[in-house]
Protein backbone atom coordinates (compact mmCIF):
# COMPACT_ATOMS: atom_id res chain seq x y z
CA UNK A 1 0.00 0.00 0.00
CA UNK A 2 3.06 2.28 0.24
CA UNK A 3 2.99 2.63 -3.55
CA UNK A 4 -0.42 4.34 -3.53
CA UNK A 5 -0.50 7.98 -4.63
CA UNK A 6 -3.02 8.54 -1.84
CA UNK A 7 -1.77 6.71 1.25
CA UNK A 8 -4.32 5.02 3.48
CA UNK A 9 -5.03 6.65 6.84
CA UNK A 10 -4.61 3.21 8.41
CA UNK A 11 -4.04 -0.30 7.16
CA UNK A 12 -5.51 -3.25 9.05
CA UNK A 13 -4.62 -6.86 8.30
CA UNK A 14 -6.69 -9.60 9.92
CA UNK A 15 -4.71 -12.81 9.99
CA UNK A 16 -6.98 -15.87 9.84
CA UNK A 17 -4.56 -18.16 11.70
CA UNK A 18 -2.08 -18.32 8.81
CA UNK A 19 0.96 -20.60 9.02
CA UNK A 20 3.02 -19.24 6.13
CA UNK A 21 4.99 -16.61 8.05
CA UNK A 22 3.10 -13.71 6.50
CA UNK A 23 2.57 -12.02 9.88
CA UNK A 24 6.30 -11.96 10.58
CA UNK A 25 6.91 -10.56 7.10
CA UNK A 26 4.42 -7.72 7.66
CA UNK A 27 5.79 -6.93 11.10
CA UNK A 28 9.32 -6.73 9.69
CA UNK A 29 8.67 -4.65 6.57
CA UNK A 30 5.42 -2.77 7.31
CA UNK A 31 5.65 -1.59 10.89
CA UNK A 32 2.73 0.86 10.66
CA UNK A 33 0.25 -1.86 9.66
CA UNK A 34 -2.15 -2.89 12.40
CA UNK A 35 -2.31 -6.68 12.61
CA UNK A 36 -5.16 -8.57 14.25
CA UNK A 37 -4.17 -12.21 14.73
CA UNK A 38 -6.97 -14.72 15.19
CA UNK A 39 -6.49 -18.11 16.86
CA UNK A 40 -8.57 -19.85 14.18
CA UNK A 41 -9.81 -19.23 10.66
CA UNK A 42 -13.16 -17.47 11.07
CA UNK A 43 -13.59 -16.85 7.34
CA UNK A 44 -13.56 -13.84 5.05
CA UNK A 45 -16.88 -12.45 6.28
CA UNK A 46 -16.17 -12.47 10.00
CA UNK A 47 -12.56 -11.31 9.56
CA UNK A 48 -13.68 -8.22 7.65
CA UNK A 49 -16.29 -7.49 10.30
CA UNK A 50 -13.57 -7.62 12.95
CA UNK A 51 -11.43 -5.23 10.90
CA UNK A 52 -14.40 -2.88 10.40
CA UNK A 53 -15.00 -2.63 14.14
CA UNK A 54 -11.34 -1.84 14.69
CA UNK A 55 -11.17 0.81 11.95
CA UNK A 56 -11.21 4.45 13.02
CA UNK A 57 -12.09 6.12 9.72
CA UNK A 58 -15.43 6.99 8.14
CA UNK A 59 -14.86 4.72 5.15
CA UNK A 60 -13.86 1.07 4.86
CA UNK A 61 -11.76 0.03 1.85
CA UNK A 62 -11.51 -3.73 1.30
CA UNK A 63 -8.74 -5.43 -0.65
CA UNK A 64 -8.31 -9.19 -1.01
CA UNK A 65 -4.89 -10.76 -0.41
CA UNK A 66 -4.93 -11.91 -4.05
CA UNK A 67 -5.77 -8.45 -5.46
CA UNK A 68 -3.01 -6.02 -6.42
CA UNK A 69 -4.05 -2.38 -6.90
CA UNK A 70 -2.70 0.16 -9.36
CA UNK A 71 -0.96 3.16 -7.65
CA UNK A 72 -3.98 5.47 -8.07
CA UNK A 73 -6.54 2.86 -6.91
CA UNK A 74 -7.21 4.47 -3.52
CA UNK A 75 -7.13 8.01 -4.92
CA UNK A 76 -9.76 7.01 -7.50
CA UNK A 77 -12.07 5.80 -4.76
CA UNK A 78 -11.53 8.99 -2.74
CA UNK A 79 -12.36 11.10 -5.80
CA UNK A 80 -15.53 9.05 -6.32
CA UNK A 81 -16.58 9.60 -2.70
CA UNK A 82 -16.19 13.34 -3.15
CA UNK A 83 -17.99 13.33 -6.49
CA UNK A 84 -20.91 11.22 -5.22
CA UNK A 85 -21.51 12.36 -1.62
CA UNK A 86 -24.83 10.51 -1.33
CA UNK A 87 -23.43 7.14 -2.43
CA UNK A 88 -22.35 4.72 0.30
CA UNK A 89 -20.83 1.81 -1.65
CA UNK A 90 -18.30 1.67 -4.47
CA UNK A 91 -16.60 -1.08 -6.42
CA UNK A 92 -13.65 -0.94 -8.80
CA UNK A 93 -12.43 -2.51 -12.02
CA UNK A 94 -10.83 -5.89 -11.42
CA UNK A 95 -8.66 -7.21 -14.22
CA UNK A 96 -7.61 -10.82 -14.51
CA UNK A 97 -4.11 -11.33 -13.12
CA UNK A 98 -3.79 -14.36 -15.41
CA UNK A 99 -4.70 -12.32 -18.50
CA UNK A 100 -4.50 -8.58 -17.88
CA UNK A 101 -6.16 -7.93 -21.19
CA UNK A 102 -9.35 -9.40 -19.70
CA UNK A 103 -11.81 -8.20 -17.09
CA UNK A 104 -12.27 -10.20 -13.91
CA UNK A 105 -15.25 -8.10 -12.82
CA UNK A 106 -16.86 -4.68 -12.55
CA UNK A 107 -19.15 -5.37 -9.61
CA UNK A 108 -21.65 -8.17 -9.15
CA UNK A 109 -24.87 -9.14 -10.95
CA UNK A 110 -27.76 -10.89 -9.20
CA UNK A 111 -30.09 -13.12 -11.22
CA UNK A 112 -33.76 -13.87 -10.49
CA UNK A 113 -32.77 -17.51 -9.88
CA UNK A 114 -30.48 -16.55 -6.98
CA UNK A 115 -27.28 -17.06 -8.94
CA UNK A 116 -24.70 -14.25 -8.92
CA UNK A 117 -21.69 -13.57 -11.10
CA UNK A 118 -19.09 -10.90 -11.77
CA UNK A 119 -20.25 -8.25 -14.19
CA UNK A 120 -18.29 -8.20 -17.50
CA UNK A 121 -16.22 -11.21 -16.41
CA UNK A 122 -13.99 -12.47 -19.23
CA UNK A 123 -14.57 -9.52 -21.52
CA UNK A 124 -11.73 -7.55 -23.08
CA UNK A 125 -10.47 -4.55 -21.11
CA UNK A 126 -11.57 -2.34 -24.00
CA UNK A 127 -15.17 -3.33 -23.18
CA UNK A 128 -14.99 -2.11 -19.59
CA UNK A 129 -17.44 0.66 -18.79
CA UNK A 130 -15.75 4.06 -18.71
CA UNK A 131 -18.33 5.83 -16.57
CA UNK A 132 -19.43 5.75 -12.95
CA UNK A 133 -22.54 3.61 -13.10
CA UNK A 134 -24.77 1.68 -10.70
CA UNK A 135 -24.28 -2.05 -10.16
CA UNK A 136 -26.11 -4.51 -7.93
CA UNK A 137 -23.31 -5.01 -5.42
CA UNK A 138 -19.60 -4.52 -4.84
CA UNK A 139 -17.17 -7.40 -5.20
CA UNK A 140 -15.51 -7.76 -1.80
CA UNK A 141 -12.08 -8.14 -3.43
CA UNK A 142 -12.04 -4.39 -4.12
CA UNK A 143 -14.82 -2.49 -2.40
CA UNK A 144 -15.57 0.64 -0.42
CA UNK A 145 -18.33 1.02 2.18
CA UNK A 146 -19.25 3.96 4.34
CA UNK A 147 -18.47 2.60 7.78
CA UNK A 148 -21.66 3.65 9.56
CA UNK A 149 -23.80 2.05 6.84
CA UNK A 150 -21.71 -1.14 6.89
CA UNK A 151 -21.92 -1.47 10.68
CA UNK A 152 -25.59 -0.46 11.03
CA UNK A 153 -26.57 -3.14 8.52
CA UNK A 154 -24.60 -5.84 10.29
CA UNK A 155 -21.67 -5.99 7.90
CA UNK A 156 -21.10 -9.34 6.24
CA UNK A 157 -23.05 -12.32 7.55
CA UNK A 158 -20.57 -14.33 9.66
CA UNK A 159 -22.48 -17.55 8.90
CA UNK A 160 -21.49 -17.31 5.24
CA UNK A 161 -17.77 -17.78 6.10
CA UNK A 162 -16.85 -16.85 2.51
CA UNK A 163 -18.46 -16.51 -0.93
CA UNK A 164 -21.66 -14.56 -1.66
CA UNK A 165 -21.27 -12.50 1.54
CA UNK A 166 -20.66 -9.41 -0.60
CA UNK A 167 -23.77 -10.08 -2.70
CA UNK A 168 -25.81 -10.66 0.46
CA UNK A 169 -24.67 -7.35 1.95
CA UNK A 170 -25.22 -5.61 -1.37
CA UNK A 171 -28.79 -6.92 -1.50
CA UNK A 172 -29.48 -5.72 2.05
CA UNK A 173 -28.06 -2.29 1.25
CA UNK A 174 -30.17 -2.05 -1.92
CA UNK A 175 -33.25 -2.82 0.17
CA UNK A 176 -32.24 0.08 2.40
CA UNK A 177 -32.04 2.38 -0.63
CA UNK A 178 -28.23 2.50 -0.85
CA UNK A 179 -26.75 2.57 -4.33
CA UNK A 180 -23.47 0.92 -5.35
CA UNK A 181 -21.38 2.62 -8.04
CA UNK A 182 -18.76 1.07 -10.30
CA UNK A 183 -15.59 3.21 -10.53
CA UNK A 184 -13.51 2.25 -13.60
CA UNK A 185 -10.52 4.35 -12.50
CA UNK A 186 -10.03 2.18 -9.38
CA UNK A 187 -8.11 -0.67 -10.99
CA UNK A 188 -6.77 -3.78 -9.26
CA UNK A 189 -5.46 -7.05 -10.69
CA UNK A 190 -7.19 -10.07 -9.21
CA UNK A 191 -6.03 -13.68 -9.20
CA UNK A 192 -9.40 -14.97 -7.96
CA UNK A 193 -9.84 -18.00 -5.68
CA UNK A 194 -6.08 -18.00 -5.11
CA UNK A 195 -6.51 -19.61 -1.70
CA UNK A 196 -9.61 -21.78 -2.14
CA UNK A 197 -9.14 -22.83 -5.76
CA UNK A 198 -11.37 -22.24 -8.76
CA UNK A 199 -14.31 -24.70 -8.79
CA UNK A 200 -12.80 -26.56 -5.83
CA UNK A 201 -15.05 -28.55 -3.51
CA UNK A 202 -14.55 -25.78 -0.94
CA UNK A 203 -15.75 -23.04 -3.29
CA UNK A 204 -18.63 -25.15 -4.63
CA UNK A 205 -19.80 -25.94 -1.10
CA UNK A 206 -19.75 -22.38 0.25
CA UNK A 207 -20.94 -20.70 -2.93
CA UNK A 208 -23.93 -22.98 -3.46
CA UNK A 209 -24.88 -23.15 0.19
CA UNK A 210 -24.76 -19.37 0.53
CA UNK A 211 -26.72 -18.58 -2.62
CA UNK A 212 -29.73 -20.31 -1.04
CA UNK A 213 -29.37 -18.12 2.04
CA UNK A 214 -29.06 -14.88 0.04
CA UNK A 215 -32.30 -15.66 -1.79
CA UNK A 216 -34.15 -16.72 1.36
CA UNK A 217 -33.05 -13.72 3.42
CA UNK A 218 -33.47 -10.88 0.99
CA UNK A 219 -35.96 -11.53 -1.80
CA UNK A 220 -39.21 -9.69 -1.19
CA UNK A 221 -42.11 -12.07 -0.58
CA UNK A 222 -43.97 -11.31 -3.83
CA UNK A 223 -40.80 -11.82 -5.86
CA UNK A 224 -39.76 -14.82 -3.78
CA UNK A 225 -43.02 -16.57 -4.63
CA UNK A 226 -42.68 -15.57 -8.28
CA UNK A 227 -39.08 -16.72 -8.66
CA UNK A 228 -39.08 -19.70 -6.27
CA UNK A 229 -39.68 -22.27 -9.04
CA UNK A 230 -36.69 -20.85 -10.94
CA UNK A 231 -34.58 -20.93 -7.77
CA UNK A 232 -35.53 -24.55 -7.09
CA UNK A 233 -34.76 -25.47 -10.70
CA UNK A 234 -31.33 -23.83 -10.39
CA UNK A 235 -30.59 -25.90 -7.30
CA UNK A 236 -31.74 -29.09 -9.01
CA UNK A 237 -29.57 -28.41 -12.05
CA UNK A 238 -26.62 -27.64 -9.75
CA UNK A 239 -27.01 -30.99 -8.01
CA UNK A 240 -27.00 -32.82 -11.34
CA UNK A 241 -24.21 -30.74 -12.90
CA UNK A 242 -21.67 -31.03 -10.10
CA UNK A 243 -22.51 -34.66 -9.37
CA UNK A 244 -21.74 -35.41 -13.02
CA UNK A 245 -18.36 -33.69 -12.52
CA UNK A 246 -17.56 -35.93 -9.54
CA UNK A 247 -18.30 -33.24 -6.93
CA UNK A 248 -21.53 -34.75 -5.62
CA UNK A 249 -20.34 -34.72 -2.01
CA UNK A 250 -19.61 -30.97 -2.08
CA UNK A 251 -22.88 -29.96 -3.79
CA UNK A 252 -25.14 -32.29 -1.77
CA UNK A 253 -23.50 -31.13 1.48
CA UNK A 254 -24.01 -27.52 0.40
CA UNK A 255 -27.73 -27.94 -0.14
CA UNK A 256 -28.24 -30.11 2.95
CA UNK A 257 -26.49 -27.56 5.19
CA UNK A 258 -28.34 -24.69 3.52
CA UNK A 259 -31.64 -26.31 4.49
CA UNK A 260 -30.39 -27.22 7.96
CA UNK A 261 -29.72 -23.59 8.81
CA UNK A 262 -32.61 -22.15 6.80
CA UNK A 263 -34.69 -21.44 9.96
CA UNK A 264 -31.88 -19.17 11.22
CA UNK A 265 -31.82 -17.34 7.90
CA UNK A 266 -35.57 -16.87 7.98
CA UNK A 267 -35.19 -15.26 11.42
CA UNK A 268 -32.69 -12.82 9.93
CA UNK A 269 -35.12 -12.28 7.05
CA UNK A 270 -37.73 -10.86 9.43
CA UNK A 271 -35.49 -7.95 10.40
CA UNK A 272 -34.30 -7.35 6.85
CA UNK A 273 -37.81 -7.25 5.42
CA UNK A 274 -39.20 -5.11 8.25
CA UNK A 275 -36.53 -2.47 7.62
CA UNK A 276 -36.65 -2.39 3.81
CA UNK A 277 -37.25 1.00 2.20
CA UNK A 278 -37.89 0.09 -1.43
CA UNK A 279 -40.76 -1.77 -3.07
CA UNK A 280 -40.89 -4.95 -5.11
CA UNK A 281 -41.10 -3.01 -8.39
CA UNK A 282 -37.81 -1.28 -7.59
CA UNK A 283 -36.14 -4.56 -6.58
CA UNK A 284 -37.35 -6.17 -9.81
CA UNK A 285 -35.48 -3.57 -11.86
CA UNK A 286 -32.22 -4.40 -10.03
CA UNK A 287 -32.31 -8.09 -10.95
CA UNK A 288 -30.87 -9.77 -14.02
CA UNK A 289 -33.54 -11.62 -16.02
CA UNK A 290 -31.59 -13.23 -18.86
CA UNK A 291 -32.90 -16.63 -19.91
CA UNK A 292 -29.64 -18.46 -19.22
CA UNK A 293 -27.66 -16.98 -16.31
CA UNK A 294 -23.89 -16.95 -16.48
CA UNK A 295 -21.86 -19.04 -14.06
CA UNK A 296 -19.82 -17.05 -11.51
Amino acid sequence: MESQTRLADEVIVVDNASTDGSVDLIQTHHKTVKIIQLPSNVGFAAANNIAAKSASGDWLVLLNPDAFPEPDWLAAFENAIQKHPNTTTFTGLLTSDHDQGRIDGTGDIYHISGLAWRRAHGMAISQAGKYHEPVFSACGASAVYRKDVFVENGGFDDDFFCYMEDVDLGFRLQLQGHQCLYIPEAVAHHIGSAITGVQSDFSIYHGHRNLVWVFAKNMLISLLLLFLPIHLFLNLISLIWFAAKGQERAIWSAKADALKKLPDMLEKRKTIQQNKKIKAKEVFTLLNKRLLPARR
